[in-house]
């Protein structure tokens, strides 16, 4: 008998009748979900489902890598470059600065010195002269008239060309001389009359001599940099042929650098020997015997920027002159941070390499003969290199800087 009840739970309700409607509710459950799902909209579904594949995009971006790899490269790169040219122009502005304020103090100077050169006190002479692109100063000698008229002759222009050259081109090209050691006297007066007909003369406080020619260029450069502001100051002898073109053209693609030394660098040997040509007195200073000095400019023809020419004038009382001026200025910028430009368009031999070159459409900055120191014989050879070795007369005017 006990096995035949039927087991309720503890509230009285048969186990049977709660799985029934157990089951009843779970195929209600399915009946309306069905009805629910084909009664929505499938528009929504389909936008859902876009949004949900945007997602997953905006998770998982497609990304063609070697371009964006390489652009993004460029973009560096770029900013590199433009990061560089903003350093070197803040550099060269400070430095430009520091000139100026150089300048004014030596200008200043000399003015309470009674420098003949210097009328108005350094910071308003510096306001009132014009920016210009260089002075070349043609060192002379009162026994080189013919020299310089052989150079009046062929590539220095003269009157007003020598003034057009000034104003279009930005260039002062004159013959530098001191005086002699009895001023006023006829060697003197030949030169004020020179000047008086041509007006291509920068006289200098000094007294000339061949072995003053380190003191001569110091002063030369202290009296250009406070007379003329610009980008650089060339110095050339008086028996070497320039042509102005190239030589503009050659310090134009330097012209953003703040302190650079140009010419055709050599390193020769220091001469011990008493007696001999370029002897050196303190050769002691240079090592053993046979010993070559650092390397330097030739002295035929170089060009320094105003940032040197402006250190030179300012520290012109204490820098030691050695008997060869080249070698002296070399020295001057030993220590410095200085740019050292070998240009070996400034120093072509005669005649076969700068006719070649000429002819060939690159002709040379400079041209002399290794041998004498400049041409050789150059007033009476100066006419045959022009007219070999010359990049035309007119070459000056048709260039730009």
């Amino acid at each position: 008998m006990g096995l035949s009840r039927t087991h309720k739970t503890a509230n009285g309700v048969s186990t049977r009748w709660v799985s029934f409607f157990c089951i009843a509710s779970f195929f209600l459950g399915v009946l309306v979900i069905n009805r629910l799902w084909t009664s929505s909209d499938p528009v929504k579904i389909n936008e859902a489902s876009s949004v949900l594949t945007h997602g997953r995009k905006e998770v998982h971006p497609l990304v063609n890598c070697d371009k964006d790899t390489s652009v993004e490269a460029g973009d560096i790169l770029s900013r590199v470059s433009q990061t560089h040219d903003v350093i070197m122009t803040l550099d060269k502005t400070i430095s430009s600065l520091e000139v100026q304020l150089a300048a004014a103090r030596a200008a200043k100077g000399d003015s309470n010195e009674g420098s003949p050169m210097v009328t108005k006190p350094g910071i308003e002479n510096l306001k009132e002269r014009p920016k210009l692109f260089f002075v070349m100063g043609i060192i002379t000698a009162f026994s080189s008239r013919k020299r310089r008229d052989s150079i009046r002759e062929t590539w220095m222009p003269q009157g007003e060309e020598l003034k057009r050259l000034e104003k279009e081109k930005g260039i002062i090209m004159r013959f530098v001389i001191g005086h002699s050691a009895t001023p006023g006297g006829i060697l003197d007066r030949g030169i004020e009359a020179e000047e008086e007909q041509y007006k291509d003369f920068l006289r200098l406080n000094h007294i000339e001599g061949y072995h003053e020619l380190s003191s001569k260029t110091q002063i030369y450069f202290s009296t250009a940099v406070a007379k003329w502001d610009a980008d650089f100051y060339i110095k050339v002898d008086d028996d070497v042929h320039v042509n102005l073109g190239m030589v503009g053209s050659t310090l134009a693609r330097h012209r953003s650098k703040p302190r650079v030394y140009i010419g055709c660098m050599k390193s020769g040997p220091v001469l011990a020997q008493k007696g001999v040509k370029y002897h050196e007195p303190e050769y002691w200073k240079f090592g053993e015997e046979g010993n070559k000095y650092f390397r330097h400019a030739t002295g035929q023809i170089y060009a320094v920027s105003k940032d040197l020419a402006t250190y030179i004038s300012v520290n012109r009382h204490i820098l030691h002159r050695y008997a060869n001026e080249d070698v002296s200025l070399g020295s001057w910028f030993i220590g410095l941070d200085v740019e050292h430009i070998d240009e070996r368009s400034l120093c072509c031999g005669t005649l076969l390499d700068c006719e070649w070159k000429a002819q060939a459409g690159n002709p040379c900055g400079a041209s002399f003969d290794w041998s004498c120191s400049g041409i050789c014989k150059s007033v009476e050879r100066m006419q045959e290199v022009h007219q070999r070795c010359g990049e035309g007369d007119d070459a000056i005017w048709h260039t730009s800087f």
